[in-house]
């Protein structure tokens, strides 16, 4: 199992939820709000408020699918300005649905 963290301009969050659901690989997703920086930020700008505002995405797939959903991701978040964003792939360990106590990658 994969974990996916995508951060990513608000303004692509629709189109990358439209393009994740049309595939059908992934049971679902989590958004957050956020504010962040990258290269190119200097002392000048040390307020919350120069930061880019965006969001993060998090997602948890199946291992053979993860490499799909990524480009996924990628292709529908990409506006080919600076800023777009990063995606960051993590392994998990295990999985456990609450409900019924279900473990693995039949959770995901």
């Amino acid at each position: 199992m994969k974990q996916i963290q995508a951060y990513i301009k608000k303004h692509k969050l629709n189109e990358v939820i439209r393009s994740l659901r049309k595939a059908q690989m992934v049971s679902g997703l989590s958004v957050m709000d956020r504010h962040g920086f990258g290269l190119g930020w200097s002392e000048a700008d040390e307020s919350e408020q120069d930061m880019l505002a965006g969001v993060k995405l998090e997602v948890f797939c199946r291992d053979e699918v993860v490499d799909e959903v990524v480009a996924l991701i990628e292709k529908a978040s990409r506006t080919g300005l600076k800023g777009d964003g990063k995606i960051y792939v993590s392994n998990i360990k295990q999985a456990v649905r609450i409900s019924t106590g279900e473990r693995g990658e039949g959770v995901v």
